[in-house]
């Protein structure tokens, strides 16, 4: 394998090449859901950006994260499940 889904006569090993996307799709909605939740997260709680967070603004991000991962959860969780559920009426 030359870790572009194919060996050394020129096959293509699809079953590589889908795992290699499905991985970069993981890590790119990560990163979104990171940028996203911290944007929110960051407008809602830092009133005046400083050089460091008071104990309030430390609660406040904390909370909102812990609140925007469970939002997140149960959204991912009913997602899954209906494609689930679609997939099984094909």
């Amino acid at each position: 394998m030359d870790g572009f889904g194919s060996d050394f006569s020129g096959k293509v090993d699809t079953g590589s090449i889908m795992e290699q996307v499905k991985v970069q799709i993981a890590v790119a909605n990560a990163q979104e859901l990171l940028q996203r939740m911290t944007d929110k997260c960051f407008r809602k709680c830092i009133g005046k950006p400083g050089g460091s967070l008071d104990n309030s603004e430390q609660k406040c991000i904390a909370m909102c994260m812990d609140r925007y991962m469970d939002a997140w959860n149960t959204v991912s969780r009913a997602y899954n499940s209906r494609l689930q559920k679609e997939r099984a009426k094909m």
